[in-house]
This record gives structure tokens, C-alpha cells and sequence, in this order.
């Protein structure tokens, strides 16, 4: 799922697991989830079966699945792919981290996976892994706003990904420091026209979705091309800041919390995936002046379905577009760059507009 490969492998590394990064999700891993998953299911499914499949025809000891007990079919995923991997005679040992343990969860997963019981060795892992995640998002924002502004597209991806590389070798706290000030560095390299006129995206939904470009179909990277500056509002360090870290380390509100009290006027409880927070990140994006925001997610996906059809209700309160895009294995390239091209041309024409009006009430 995007980049969380990096923080993971620096956990397991500092245990003494090595770690096996499947190939990147390309079409090869679509079709062999979707070979032998069940009718119905949602993409992100299929692509961890066929994750699975390609790490296990190299011999892995260990696949590890995530689980969850809420109101999502996520709960189901593991025993699901669990049953088909035994069919398709894959042997290999098969472990759960179950998401709202908490820090404890993490702490007992990572002990039943790699057999250490040091209690310090183990903290340190979790914690290289943890902050990982938050300077790849620092990393990622600060790509986008690059990205949206450089001279000749392309530069600041290759920069981002050396940017990468620096933050997968630091192997404790000091190192991933100086290595987030490299990376950083790096990404500055971008020659970039700091005039540009450029629209700013957030983009919510399934958060498999959000993050895995494959998944999305590199959709920031095409809004890049348009000019269009993104932020991810669904982050996997905003999961972590909610589910894994002590309450005592938190600062701030977290992601959930805003979502219990931004939906609130629309959506009074949590039903299942990330639709709480799909709803309440519109009413924060439109709060905060974004030009517009995307919703992602797969199809069949209920939860997400069930936000979608609040969107219509926020329009009395909130006045930023919204782009809805539902992605299977059957979605089709060139009918989705039009729609985003029109959504990116909407955006550009309101907001000029806006810029008018703020004038003629300013000179007035």
C-alpha cells in the first residue's frame, strides 16, 4: 500500500527478519487476485491476494495480514485469503496484527513473528517504523507542492525517489533525522515557478485507495501534470496517531476525532471503512478554502457507497466540488483523465471567478 513498505521493513530489519517487498502491484498481480478471489469482493483484496501469491512463489516463511473488527469486510479479509492461499497449496506461516490493539497489539504481533522478547529491542523497532511513516508523509506533502509547480514534469518525482532511498537506509532516530533533512533537500532541487497558478486537491475515500497509486491509477501524479497541488487526508501516520501511539505521546486532535466532530450534523456514528471520515474531511476542506476535493473508492466498497450519498445533503452547507471516482480492475484509463481534466478545469474557472468577486467587494 504505497509507501508503508519502508516503515515496515526498517521495523523488521531491526529484529533481524528480513523483509521481502513483493514486486510493485502491477497487472500481473491484479489478474492473480482476481483469478481467486470471490465474486463481489473490492479491489484492494485482490490486489493484497496477488501480493501474497507473488511473495509466496519466492519462498516467503511468513505472510502477515491486518484485521479488523469493525463494521468493514476488511474483519473477513484474513480468513478469506487465509483459505485460498491453503487450496492453492502455498505453505507458508500465516499471522494477523489485529488494527485497534493499539500499541500492545503491535508489540505482541511483532514478538509471535520474530520470537524476540526483548522489550526494548521491540519499542525501538515499533518506534523507527512509526516515525518513518510521519516523514513520508512530511515527504509526500512537500513532493506534491513541487510536483504542481516544476519546470519540466518529471524532475521532482526522480528527486522524490532518491529522497526514498535516503529515508528506507536510516536505521535509528538520528539517522532518519538527517536523512529527512537530505530528502528534503533533495526534493528542493526542483527548479519550479513559484508564480504558478495552482489549485489545491484534498483526496479522501478508502484508504488503500488513497494511498496505493496503482490502485488510484496515479491519480496525483496526473493531477500533477494539470498544475493541481494534493494532500492526502486520509495518511497512514494519521491511522497510527489514532490506533497504534499511547494517548499520552498525542498531540493535538487526531484525524478521528475531527471525524466524530466534523461529521457530526451529517453522520452521527461510525459506519465501518473510512466513511466517517470521507464525510468529515468535505466539511474540513471546504472549512479551510481547498478548491476541491476527490473521493475514492473501490466498488462494492459499503461504507464509502453510504458517504457518497451524504455528499448530496453537505451541498446546503458546503460549497466546494467534489469529485466522486469508484475503481475496479475494469475501470478505464482514458474516460477517467477526462473527468479529471473536467473537474481540474471547474476548479481553475471558480476559483477565478471567486478571485473577481473578492476584488470588486475589496475595491468597494
Amino acid at each position: 500500500m504505497g509507501n508503508v513498505y519502508i516503515a515496515w521493513a526498517s521495523a523488521l530489519k531491526k529484529l533481524g527478519v528480513e523483509p521481502f517487498v513483493p514486486p510493485y502491484s502491477s497487472k500481473k498481480t491484479l489478474e492473480l487476485g482476481t483469478k481467486y478471489s470471490p465474486d463481489s469482493i473490492c479491489l484492494p483484496y485482490k490486489l493484497i491476494l496477488g501480493n501474497f501469491m507473488q511473495a509466496l512463489e519466492k519462498d516467503v516463511d511468513y505472510v502477515a495480514m491486518i484485521s479488523s473488527p469493525g463494521i468493514c469486510r476488511l474483519g473477513e479479509y484474513g480468513q478469506s485469503i487465509r483459505n485460498v492461499l491453503k487450496d492453492l497449496g502455498y505453505e507458508s506461516k500465516y499471522i494477523e496484527l489485529q488494527l485497534y490493539d493499539g500499541f500492545k497489539g503491535m508489540y505482541r504481533f511483532l514478538t509471535e513473528l520474530t520470537g524476540e522478547k526483548n522489550p526494548i529491542v521491540l519499542i525501538k523497532s515499533i518506534n523507527i517504523a512509526v516515525r518513518k511513516m510521519f516523514v513520508l508523509d512530511r515527504i509526500e506533502n512537500l513532493f506534491s507542492y513541487y510536483r504542481a509547480r516544476e519546470l519540466t514534469f518529471g524532475t521532482a518525482e526522480k528527486n522524490y525517489n532518491r529522497a526514498l532511498s535516503l529515508i528506507l537506509d536510516a536505521n535509528n532516530v538520528k539517522e532518519l533525522k538527517q536523512a529527512e533533512k537530505e530528502a528534503s533537500a533533495e526534493i528542493k532541487k526542483t527548479p519550479i515557478d513559484e508564480k504558478r497558478e495552482v489549485v489545491k486537491v484534498d483526496i479522501t475515500g478508502e484508504i488503500f485507495m488513497v494511498q496505493d497509486p496503482f490502485s488510484n491509477q496515479n491519480i496525483e501524479k496526473e493531477l500533477g501534470k494539470m498544475g493541481v497541488q494534493t494532500r492526502r487526508s486520509l495518511t497512514v501516520s494519521g491511522f497510527l496517531k489514532d490506533a497504534i501511539i499511547p494517548k499520552w505521546f498525542k498531540k493535538g486532535e487526531t484525524h478521528l476525532e475531527r471525524a466524530f466532530r466534523m461529521a457530526k450534523p451529517y453522520l452521527m456514528r461510525d459506519i465501518g471503512g473510512d466513511a466517517l471520515e470521507s464525510v468529515s474531511d468535505v466539511a474540513y476542506a471546504n472549512e479551510h478554502g481547498t478548491d476541491g476535493i476527490i473521493h475514492i473508492s473501490p466498488f462494492t466498497c459499503m461504507p464509502e457507497i453510504m458517504s457518497q450519498n451524504i455528499f448530496p445533503s453537505m451541498r446546503e452547507d458546503c460549497e466546494i466540488p467534489i469529485l466522486t471516482l469508484i475503481m475496479d480492475e475494469q475501470s478505464g484509463r482514458a474516460g477517467y483523465i477526462t473527468r479529471l481534466e473536467a473537474f481540474v478545469d471547474l476548479m481553475r474557472r471558480r476559483k477565478f471567478y471567486k478571485n473577481k468577486q473578492d476584488k470588486v467587494k475589496s475595491a468597494v
